[in-house]
């Protein structure tokens, strides 16, 4: 069982509680499809809640001078669902944030959670942050 199965299984066994790497409820599964293979995956994601009818994450890929596979997929297929710990099951559309309010949203986020921006240290790509908006 790969680690992100392990942190899935967890993640539905605890009603959206996650320990294993001290997430807890700042996790959501990301149900998407494959880019290039047309494959449903179910990546668990660290998230924020912006408002009611929205999410927001990052795709760090620990700072890797790539942007993670996900993120290529939810380019491609933006209308995806998520499984969350508070909203259960809801059908979103991924939004990628870009200009002035990425960098505020970006700002934020590195401030509640620091190894965010020794991410961004690690590679000269900007990070993208992405909006999960309810549908």
């Amino acid at each position: 069982m790969s680690k992100n199965d392990t942190i899935v299984a967890e993640f539905r066994a605890n009603n959206g509680t996650v320990t294993t790497g001290g997430f807890g409820r700042h996790l959501i599964l990301v149900h998407h499809i494959g880019n290039k293979t047309g494959t449903e995956r179910v990546t668990p994601l660290f998230a924020m809640r912006k408002d009611q009818d929205t999410w927001v994450m990052v795709a760090t890929k620990a700072g890797a001078p790539t942007d993670p596979d996900w993120l290529h997929n939810l380019r491609a297929f933006p209308e995806v669902t998520i499984e969350t710990p508070d909203d259960g099951t809801v059908p979103v559309r991924a939004e990628e944030i870009t200009g002035p309010e990425r960098d505020a949203i970006w700002a934020h986020l590195t401030q509640l959670v620091p190894l965010l921006g020794e991410y961004q240290a690690k590679t000269t790509r900007v990070i993208p942050v992405i909006a999960l908006h309810r549908r």
